[in-house]
């Protein structure tokens, strides 16, 4: 009888914590590092103005923050973007070169379905996509029971690529453009 009111006494406090899912699966410092191989280069912000602001918003279906953080070397960028699944953020790291995804990784999930997208087999899906309008050029299949937490990394990613756009990256592509 003893174990069973520790138990739910256990259960009562920590349940929620544990049926959440959360995980951590990368440090965004341990992302930027293998992004930029070795030392990531500082923060930059991107300022979110009207236009920007306007595109983002029927990217996300919601209206951005007033700026973003990224990492730039050259052509290549980097960002880190939290989205809603279902009820919680995943936050997401994505590489930007050149004005196509090279790499998509999902640092924290913290929903209690969908944690699917973590792996390879669905992130290598995004590389080498590009926009085309407010869209990916690429198809990403989905996972059954993972629906909200796919369309989640969908918008980061396509907010990424668009994000990358308005970056200062985007005139160093240009520049090296014959």
């Amino acid at each position: 009888m003893k174990i069973r009111m520790i138990i739910g006494c256990v259960l009562t406090l920590f349940g929620p914590a544990l049926l959440a899912g959360a995980a951590v699966y990368q440090k965004p410092d341990e992302f930027l590092a293998e992004a930029f191989v070795g030392d990531a280069p500082s923060a930059q912000a991107l300022w979110i103005k009207a236009e920007l602001k306007h595109e983002l918003s029927q990217v996300l279906a919601h209206p951005p923050g007033l700026r973003v953080r990224y990492w730039q070397a050259g052509s290549r960028t980097a960002w880190i973007l939290d989205e809603i699944g279902k009820d919680l953020p995943i936050t997401a790291g994505i590489v930007i070169n050149d004005g196509a995804i090279e790499d998509v990784r999902v640092l924290e999930f913290r929903e209690s379905r969908g944690w699917e997208i973590r792996y390879p087999f669905f992130t290598r899906q995004f590389q080498n996509a590009r926009l085309q309008g407010d869209r990916l050029t690429q198809n990403i299949d989905g996972i059954t029971g993972a629906t909200l937490s796919v369309r989640a990394m969908k918008r980061m990613a396509t907010a990424a690529l668009l994000l990358h756009e308005h970056s200062s990256a985007s005139s160093t592509t240009l520049a090296k453009a014959p």
